[in-house]
């Protein structure tokens, strides 16, 4: 077939021809070969590269489909699946932190708060965890619950002598919740309000509608990842030549 343009390209998935070359600068797509005066010689592969890559995009995100498609066209395979694996390891993780969230949230609702119910540490008043175990196990950075007391969604007890923070299991409960909102992409200070209401008057329910609308989100994005592992499939078995 005759060679495409960079414009052929661009036209099927409704971006700048611009946005094709820089694809190209990524590693989004194969090596493209140029003409005798210099042009861009686009071919079947590229643009089947360019389907799968923004096949992946929805469920695996931009920053990974960019690394797994250059890491398929740089020859190794075995490592752009290691980056799939990778991005469906940080998925089943949302879904255990779900799940835990979604128990405090329960124990909530049945007046039982604070009895580990979420798998937490020891209750108010036990042995309790430093900042970067609660991090850890919220898949956060230490930074983020520091930014999260200082906005006063927090307040972790400081040890005697040390001043450490230490986090019983309230305190991760509340960091559990307010990790949920954030992955909800809840703003600070709609996180304030919902937690406000919740310590006010017991009510779980704004919490119930934030858990359900995840765990949706989180569906969603693992029926767009098959679909973009799928795409992919056919890309690395596919004929480079066809």
């Amino acid at each position: 077939m005759a060679a495409l343009r960079p414009v052929d390209l661009a036209r099927t998935v409704g971006v700048s021809a611009q946005q094709i070359r820089n694809y190209e600068d990524a590693g989004v797509l194969p090596a493209v070969p140029r003409s005798d005066s210099g042009y861009r010689q686009f071919s079947e592969r590229h643009l089947q590269a360019l389907h799968t890559y923004r096949a992946l995009v929805p469920g695996y995100g931009v920053v990974a489909a960019r690394s797994i498609m250059r890491t398929v066209h740089d020859g190794d395979v075995a490592g752009a699946l290691a980056l799939v694996d990778a991005v469906h390891a940080e998925l089943h993780d949302h879904r255990r932190q779900l799940h835990e969230t979604a128990g405090a949230v329960e124990a909530l609702a049945a007046g039982s708060a604070g009895r580990g119910s979420a798998g937490g540490p020891e209750p108010r008043g036990g042995p309790g965890l430093r900042v970067g175990e609660v991090a850890r196990r919220l898949g956060v950075r230490p930074s983020a619950l520091r930014t999260w007391e200082a906005a006063g969604l927090l307040t972790p007890a400081r040890e005697p002598g040390t001043s450490y923070r230490t986090y019983t299991a309230d305190d991760v409960r509340d960091a559990q919740l307010v990790n949920l909102l954030r992955q909800s992409r809840y703003g600070l200070p709609q996180v304030r309000l919902v937690l406000g209401e919740l310590r006010r008057t017991g009510s779980t329910a704004a919490l119930r509608a934030v858990l359900a609308q995840r765990g949706e989100q989180l569906t969603a994005r693992a029926l767009a990842m098959l679909d973009g592992a799928g795409r992919l499939h056919t890309y690395l078995t596919a004929d480079p030549a066809g």
